[in-house]
């Protein structure tokens, strides 16, 4: 099956945005109607839903940064936007069918887990525009945003080689999907290039809305000498912070690389050491923009990376770490972006 991939202009003035940042049973209606956001002075007539995946609005990661997304959307142009939270699989062909059949102008599912259910709805409702994160959908209707994952990873595998003082680094990983391999095979080869030495130990909790899961697993890494876990498990994430703040309590020099956003901001700098930041936020605004402009190009799939500024460490990393470290990471950095190295996407 061909990819279409979009045009090199349509890319570089996404990429400029954010540059500039730095049919189913009938479903529950969706939620979200009050953004939370202050409405625009010019009211807009455009409407844009968002479907998520298990880990919902608030899982501190790329549903809530998507959403957040359009809700600055909304308080700069007026547009409507909602949500539609799923709690299981097979709410979300029924939620995205909530806009869809509504004649909502722009639906977005955000997640791997959407891929199968943005295609059959699509393939449905030929005449909806609708688009998703972290998945590719190969439909005349659908735009398809994709990160580069392992290119951030990379670099916060440079910054854990760097800081650990047990050479024994973590990573925990909800479902076992190709956007988290790329996580984890970036950090894995991130961690490797800094140093040699180190050893990274991975698990799969399966799950991305079981905090509980994730603070057993972090409370199983540290106990066997792990002293900073990357995690990129959505919600499940929340309990290996959770874990971490609770040793370093008791006094004990533990670590957490957060993701998606900059969960310093939830979760505290005493305890985040850097963020794998997916700029996904901006990604949503500006396609979001483009479909009320009348320029949604469906069929094409958007791929950012670090020469795009779209992936990448935290603002807070300046003040958690030593200028040593984030020189060296400024260095892989510019050899990824040369094409010096080549970061896998599997582990």
């Amino acid at each position: 099956m061909n990819k279409k991939i979009l045009s090199v202009i349509s890319v570089a003035t996404l990429s400029l945005s954010l540059a500039l940042t730095g049919c189913g049973q009938k479903p529950a209606e969706p939620s979200g109607s009050e953004s939370g956001a202050p409405a625009a002075e010019q009211k807009s007539d455009k409407k844009i839903g968002m479907v998520t995946d298990v880990g919902g609005v608030n899982d501190n990661s790329f549903n809530q940064s998507a959403w957040e997304g359009l809700q600055k959307l909304q308080s700069e142009t007026g547009i409507n936007v909602q949500y539609a939270q799923s709690t299981g699989d097979a709410e979300y062909v029924p939620n995205l069918n909530t806009f869809v059949k509504d004649k909502w102008d722009l639906t977005w599912g955000i997640g791997f887990l959407l891929a199968d259910p943005i295609k059959q709805v699509a393939e449905q409702n030929p005449d909806a525009k609708l688009a998703i994160v972290d998945g590719e959908v190969a439909a005349p209707n659908v735009t398809s945003v994709m990160f580069k994952e392992q290119e951030g990873s990379f670099l916060v595998g440079v910054v854990a080689a760097e800081m650990s003082k047990s050479n024994k680094i973590g990573f925990v990983g909800g479902i076992k999907i190709p956007v988290i391999e790329r996580f984890e095979a970036g950090f894995k080869a991130g961690v490797k290039a800094a140093n040699p030495n180190a050893e990274v130990v991975s698990i799969y909790t399966g799950a991305f809305d079981k905090p509980d899961l994730g603070k057993s697993t972090a409370s199983s890494m540290y106990s066997q000498g792990v002293d900073i876990i990357f995690h990129a498990s959505g919600g499940t994430g929340d309990g290996v912070f959770n874990e971490a703040t609770a040793r370093k309590k008791n006094g004990a020099d533990v670590w957490v690389i957060g993701v998606d956003k900059d969960q310093s901001i939830n979760f505290g700098e005493d305890v985040t050491l850097t963020s794998m930041v997916k700029k996904v936020d901006e990604a949503v605004i500006q396609v979001s923009k483009d479909m009320a402009e009348g320029k949604f190009e469906g069929g094409k799939t958007i791929n950012l990376g670090l020469k795009d500024n779209a992936v990448g460490l935290s603002e807070s990393s300046l003040k958690t770490l030593p200028a040593e470290v984030l020189k060296k990471v400024d260095e892989f950095k510019a050899k990824i972006i040369s094409g010096e190295i080549t970061v896998p996407e599997k582990p």
